[in-house]
């Protein structure tokens, strides 16, 4: 689903995505329609803009992924303001991708997006890592779940934005092995999906 409230660029954006091979299941230029929309279309993305004329990009977001825990919001921002990147992350966007991007970045940081993988114009990625380095040395709960070694271990490789099949290259492990890991994670941490997971595992410093 595309998510701007220029014409011109919204009909450009999925037009790009459908030559690429995806299916547009909606578009609109309102914040409030996209939450509207989005549960009965069910897209697996949403290429969102920041800035709507009703309601912003942040509320958006929350609105989305109230409805469908699962989703992945893939920001398209003119703005490549520090706060405004944070806010959209904090609120659960997988990406943010400025409108500077060429057709093929675009593309492929959807696709990317789709796996669950965070994509970022270059440049943004370490502003967003940095300010989850400096939550993470803040005082935290002592009474956070405890993780197996191994788990710890598959973890640190999610945070570092490798696949499943990487992970179980990496150790040795079946794929239905790392998922069961990854999935006891999520359940111990009572989060929904990988992106929360990534977001979680760079608060605590293991993608280093």
């Amino acid at each position: 689903m595309v998510v701007d409230d220029h014409p011109m660029w919204r009909h450009g954006v999925a037009r790009d995505l459908a030559e690429a091979g995806f299916a547009v299941v909606a578009t609109t230029g309102e914040g409030r329609q996209a939450v509207r929309l989005a549960p009965a279309a069910r897209p697996d993305v949403v290429v969102l803009d920041l800035q709507l004329p009703d309601i912003s990009g942040v509320e958006v977001i929350g609105g989305l992924i109230a409805a469908l825990p699962d989703l992945k919001v893939m920001m398209l921002s003119a703005s490549g303001e520090q706060q405004d990147v944070l806010d959209a992350m904090k609120a659960g966007a997988t990406g943010y991708l400025l409108k500077s991007a060429s057709p093929d970045e675009f593309v492929a940081a959807v696709r990317a997006a789709a796996t669950g993988a965070p994509v970022f114009t270059p440049g943004l990625a370490g502003l967003v890592l940095g300010e989850y380095r400096r939550l993470a040395a803040e005082p935290t709960d002592d009474l956070a779940p405890k993780l197996t070694d191994r788990e710890t271990e598959v973890l640190r490789f999610v945070a570092k934005g490798l696949s499943y099949k990487q992970i179980a290259e990496r150790l040795n492990l079946s794929h239905r092995t790392v998922q069961n890991h990854v999935q006891n994670t999520l359940n111990k941490l009572q989060l929904h999906n990988r992106v929360q997971l990534t977001r979680y595992a760079i608060e605590r410093g293991l993608d280093a």
